[in-house]
């Protein structure tokens, strides 16, 4: 072991990266369309990775995260310090443009597969393994961060993804099990460290949530054994294995026992579950993630210093954390004065997150006198929070409470098949598209435009009227079956919603990373939800009053709502997803009243909520189907229920896809060949299906023989009466022209094998 007496009381697990105002994305997008050159796109990184360093610094941790800064995904980071991108990508000269293709592709090179970072919103990028696989050691990106932040005054502490959570979320491509390749990356690792402890670094962060989900006895045995052969390294800093997303159970024993310096516990989704053990680990410094770095809420004081305090008393040393990376937190509430007064006093985001570990590290180890007035202004805000009226309409439980299992219930899929089919009049292979289509610059200037109040209302409704026509013509000249209307009046597929239902509030400018560049800025879920009036029915009927094909009305799902909203602690999930499920319902009733036919249901976080451990799994299942069946089981028969599912591991939620009951669902498919339709027929699953031929995260524009292709291969599976057309996801982040292209080779490809 390293120096014992090597500890710190506050930090965190990692930070965001993308900039308070986005500097990062407009940068890197920056690069890509050649405005500018790379040595301005590392001008901008360092900028931000200063500035951060220097606040988080000045804040008062005492052990501060690096090496959590990423172009794009830390994943595939990892794989470059590993020497694990595939060979395809090898051709790519540049090193900045080979990360990028594997990252997003290019012209002639297939990216990586893309998936949910657990139970998260985050997408990380898979990679690839064989046994062929020859791992090498790439360590210029992270040595060059601890330095820069040493040069700081920052008391640094790298962040590395560990060898088993990397070897866990690649894909094997041979069949090979990667863990048998743990005697190649441990070498690797122990370079590694010994590179960190010469460049004068105290501690190392190894990032472990794998160790969170369920293990077996031999992969338990594989994590002792490597962490004990990590501990025995000579020359090392003193190694974190962090942990998060849930409780470690079994494997807290496995690591205090391997002789590592400390284990970052989730004290937020893992519960008292490992505090339990804290007796295990006298001799071990216990970063216990206290702070919820997934959700805004502000601390409560009262709660969380006696759990702290009991860690202490078994035992331990203790340092006050929060219980994931930032990364999934805005930066800061400062920007957010349009939020209601009240509400934003019950928030933390970034910036105050870390300010509330430094006050509970205070009031541990200082006394709570010393920061007297500030834990009273947190208690405070928490009891008001508790005492809003909002939190509880009676009308709302009411109504949820008296619904029967009837309300979830829709007619047999044969019969409604029949109906739908009469109506709709499709031909075999139908073809469309997920829902949204690029957002222009006329569209984001009419937006902006609106905000600063430079047009009103009416002229705003003009303009989007205006790109729905175009988005319609479009769709009719290429020769799409069943239409959509694009959504350019929506900023994202939930805020939309969010913004015209009661119990939500919207942020200014409190975005996070959703992949890449993409980011997102999830609402606050603080009350009973509410729907005051309709929130879609006047576009789609514009929409539809322009073509004599159906154009399919779109909307988000409960679950996805939930999912990618910050959401109400105080109340179980599944309370809040059937008052949001009630409230979609309604408009799905009023989408079918005023004469649309065809109706989608996103549901892309279905399998990103799925709890981590099995034993709690059935459970949510059960809660998340019946809030999609409430949410669409009030429309007739006649009427076609679509869904989409998108960028997850959907092995585990198969039975679950099923049991949505929607006459199509449409799935990413693309990336990962098609992969997820055999496991679909295994299931059982016999309604209509539309995997996705079309990679919309990428800009290839796939040619009509490469869509055809992957048709062929997905009518190996499914029976052409149930297989739609369509691309992956939704539109909006690509651009018109390849939009265009893309599309006609999609319905090229359909009419060549109908």
């Amino acid at each position: 072991m390293s120096n014992p007496e090597n500890t710190f009381t506050a930090t965190v697990l990692g930070l965001p990266r993308i900039g308070p105002n986005r500097e990062l994305k407009r940068a890197i997008e920056s690069y890509w369309a050649g405005r500018i050159e790379a040595a301005q796109l590392h001008e901008v990184a360092q900028e931000l990775r200063v500035d951060q360093l220097t606040a988080v610094r000045d804040a008062g941790l005492d052990s501060i995260p690096v090496g959590t800064f990423s172009y794009y995904d830390h994943v595939l980071d990892t794989a470059v310090l590993l020497g694990a991108l595939p060979e395809r990508v090898q051709g790519v000269a540049d090193e900045l443009d080979r990360y990028f293709a594997a990252a997003r592709g290019t012209a002639d090179v297939a990216p990586l597969e893309m998936t949910k970072w657990f139970d998260t919103n985050y997408h990380y990028l898979v990679p690839e393994i064989s046994a062929a696989t020859e791992f090498s050691l790439h360590p210029d990106k992270p040595l060059a961060e601890l330095k820069e932040a040493l040069a700081l005054g920052v008391p640094a502490r790298p962040v590395v993804v560990g060898p088993i959570t990397f070897l866990k979320l690649a894909k094997s491509v041979d069949g090979s099990e990667l863990l048998e390749r743990l005697p190649d990356l441990l070498p690797l690792y122990e370079q590694l460290l010994a590179l960190f402890a010469e460049a004068g670094a105290r501690w190392v962060q190894l990032d472990e949530p794998s160790l969170v989900t369920d293990l077996t006895e031999a992969e338990l045995a594989v994590v002792h054994t490597a962490y004990k052969r990590l501990a025995e390294s000579a020359a090392r800093p003193s190694i974190l294995v962090a942990s998060y997303f849930g409780r470690l159970g079994a494997a807290l024993p496995v690591l205090a026992d391997s002789g590592v310096e400390g284990i970052a516990v989730d004290l937020v989704a893992g519960g008292d579950a490992d505090v339990a053990a804290a007796g295990e680990l006298r001799d071990t410094v216990v970063v216990a993630g206290i702070v919820n770095g997934y959700n805004v809420w502000r601390i409560d004081p009262d709660a969380a210093l006696p759990r702290l305090r009991e860690l202490r008393a078994a035992g331990a040393t203790v340092a006050v954390s929060s219980s994931c990376s930032l990364l999934h937190s805005p930066y800061s509430l400062e920007p957010e004065t349009g939020l209601e007064p009240r509400l934003r006093s019950w928030l933390a985001f970034g910036t105050e997150k870390i300010a509330e570990v430094r006050l509970l590290a205070s009031a541990l180890y200082d006394g709570a006198d010393t920061v007297a007035e500030q834990l009273e202004i947190a208690r405070t805000a928490v009891a008001d929070r508790r005492a809003d009226p909002r939190l509880r309409i009676e009308s709302v439980r009411d109504r949820s409470a008296a619904l029967d299992s009837d309300a979830a219930q829709r007619t047999s899929a044969d019969e409604r098949r029949v109906l739908q089919q009469r109506r709709l009049k499709l031909p075999l292979l139908p073809t469309t598209t997920i829902g949204s289509f690029p957002q222009t610059g006329r569209i984001r200037i009419a937006r902006a435009e609106l905000t600063r109040g430079r047009i009103d209302r009416a002229e705003y409704d003009s303009r989007m009227r205006a790109e729905i026509a175009e988005v319609i013509a479009l769709q009719e000249e290429i020769g799409l079956d069943v239409l959509v209307h694009g959504e350019p009046e929506r900023n994202d597929m939930v805020q939309y919603f969010a913004e015209q239902l009661g119990g939500f509030a919207a942020t200014a400018n409190g975005w996070v990373q959703s992949y890449g560049t993409r980011c997102v800025r999830p609402p606050i879920l603080f009350g009973d939800v509410t729907r005051p009036a309709a929130m879609t029915v006047e576009w789609s009927t514009y929409a539809q009053s322009l073509t004599s094909k159906p154009v399919k009305g779109m909307l988000t799902g409960p679950v996805t709502i939930l999912a990618w909203s910050y959401i109400r602690d105080d109340q179980p999930l599944a309370d809040t997803a059937r008052q949001i499920a009630l409230a979609i319902r309604d408009e799905t009733v009023d989408l079918e009243a005023a004469g649309i036919g065809v109706i989608q249901v996103d549901e892309p976080a279905l399998r990103e909520l799925l709890p981590l451990r099995r034993a709690d799994q059935a459970a949510y299942l059960e809660w998340a189907v019946g809030a999609f069946r409430l949410s669409t089981a009030g429309v007739a028969d006649e009427t076609q229920i679509h869904t989409h599912l998108c960028y997850s591991e959907f092995g585990e939620i198969i039975g679950a896809i099923a049991g949505l009951d929607a006459d199509v669902t449409s799935i990413e498919a693309a990336r990962s060949h098609m992969e997820v339709l055999d496991d679909l027929n295994a299931a059982g699953f016999d309604l209509g299906v539309g995997p996705g031929v079309y990679d919309i995260h990428s800009p290839r524009v796939p040619g009509p023989e490469e869509v055809r292709s992957s048709l062929e291969l997905a009518l190996k599976a499914v029976p052409a009466e149930r297989l739609w057309v369509n691309p992956d996801c939704g539109l909006k982040t690509r651009g018109t022209e390849e939009v265009a292209e893309s599309l006609r080779n999609l319905v090229a490809a359909a009419a060549a094998l109908r």
